[in-house]
């Protein structure tokens, strides 16, 4: 992204300053002029969240370091991210436990949960982290929380009733929503859909209300939770009216065009790291999360010539394995141009990923194996202290290192998943 020259501005300006001319709107980003001397917490730039998940794991050889703290030796897939190094910190030790699954990768449902025995009779998924968060922070951005997928609609965020979220898998039409004025008629006919989602959620209630007077005690359990679910839609349903007049960001941005061919998997997930920064920057939401599936598919990268599934199971085969870091080094240098972006986009007292805990992982330690322990993770950013490679003590809930994440958005819960304690490094 391409910024201009800063430029010194001696009069104070408003932080929602709008430019006008032509007929043309351009909103501005946050500028240090629109700070006074004695600014509050509200013109402080929010925090924000991006988890990224690569479902398919990372060679591990290619990855851990063999030294810890602050010098820690460079490795195959660290030198990708060298530009990065004081901005990010690298962990080892940290899983969620009772994960594996009736089927090899059911723990790809419980990455951002941590619920136990995924896949097995009478499972039932918890929240996820950013749907936690999205709770407790309320509609304070037009979009509560994005849920972004490479290949389908599978997510790994669910709400309080363990139900997935769907995920966004085509760019255009997420910028579309983002940043495309609708015109009067359109935002006439989704009034009434909310409108009429009001009145079907109200007559809802009140016949659940009924029935709840005539069955057993168990069943009015399941009814309860079931109301509160309804309770809550209903809330996001009037919450989301209410931006409905609001005009969407303006962007001089153009844009993108979504990348058909399923085998483009490094198109597709760079697309959707390209859109992350100006998401953020607008304000449009400040929970992201990103899935990068298994695209059952040879990748169009050269040099590979297997699909990133059967490259992960390689078996100890020299030449899989030389494929497979090809898949996953391309997948780590996405992963360094998002933070390149954020890096580069200023806001107040800094640049975006000061204000952005971005964590960047799996939900298998070792592929080959379908392994849950000692999940690779790299957290960059949020104001964090980094540029050290630390081992957590063997079997370290993860949860701890969402609840710290989630105290830095503001969000200070006691406890998230298997959690035990505040993580510190």
């Amino acid at each position: 992204m391409t910024h201009a020259k800063d430029r010194l501005v001696k009069s104070q300006l408003n932080r929602r300053t709008v430019l006008k001319t032509g007929g043309v709107s351009l909103s501005l980003p946050m500028l240090d002029a629109m700070n006074s001397a004695a600014a509050d917490d509200s013109t402080k730039a929010p925090q924000r969240m991006v988890l990224i998940c690569t479902t398919l794991g990372l060679h591990a050889p290619s990855l851990w370091p063999t030294t810890l703290g602050a010098d820690y030796e460079s490795t195959e897939y660290l030198s990708l991210l060298a530009d990065h190094r004081a901005d990010m910190t690298l962990f080892s030790g940290l899983c969620h436990e009772s994960q594996s699954g009736r089927r090899p990768h059911d723990s790809e449902v419980t990455w951002l949960t941590a619920a136990q025995n995924p896949g097995f009779p009478g499972f039932r998924n918890s929240v996820s982290v950013d749907q936690f968060a999205a709770q407790k922070l309320g509609r304070i951005t037009r979009f509560p929380s994005i849920t972004l997928a490479s290949n389908n609609m599978a997510s790994q965020s669910f709400n309080s009733q363990g139900v997935m979220i769907p995920a966004q898998t085509s760019p255009a039409d997420l910028f579309s929503s983002l940043f495309l004025q609708g015109t009067a008629e359109g935002t006439a006919r989704q009034r009434q859909k909310l409108q009429d989602g009001r009145s079907i959620l109200d007559g809802l209630g009140t016949e659940l209300n009924r029935i709840r007077t005539t069955v057993s005690s168990s069943d009015i359990d399941m009814l309860d939770e079931y109301l509160a679910a309804v309770r809550q839609a209903e809330k996001n349903i009037t919450e989301a009216g209410g931006w409905l007049d609001r005009p969407k960001p303006i962007v001089t941005r153009e844009a993108p065009t979504d990348v058909e061919n399923n085998a483009d998997l490094i198109g597709r997930v760079q697309l959707l790291m390209d859109l992350i920064p100006l998401i953020l920057q607008t304000d449009s939401t400040r929970l992201i999360t990103v899935m990068i599936q298994d695209h059952n598919v040879v990748p169009m990268i050269a040099g590979v010539e297997g699909n990133h599934h059967n490259l992960s199971h390689h078996g100890q085969d020299a030449d899989k394995i030389r494929q497979l870091q090809i898949v996953e080094s391309e997948l780590l240098k996405c992963f360094g141009g998002l933070l390149s972006q954020l890096k580069s986009t200023r806001e107040q007292s800094g640049h975006l990923l000061q204000n952005t805990s971005v964590l960047f992982g799996s939900n298998l330690g070792n592929a080959n194996m379908h392994n849950t322990r000692n999940l690779p993770v790299i957290v960059a950013g949020g104001g964090f202290s980094h540029g050290r490679y630390v081992a957590a003590p063997d079997n370290t809930p993860l949860s701890n290192l969402f609840l710290t994440m989630l105290h830095r958005m503001g969000v200070e819960a006691e406890s998230f998943g298997q959690s035990t304690s505040l993580f510190s490094w």
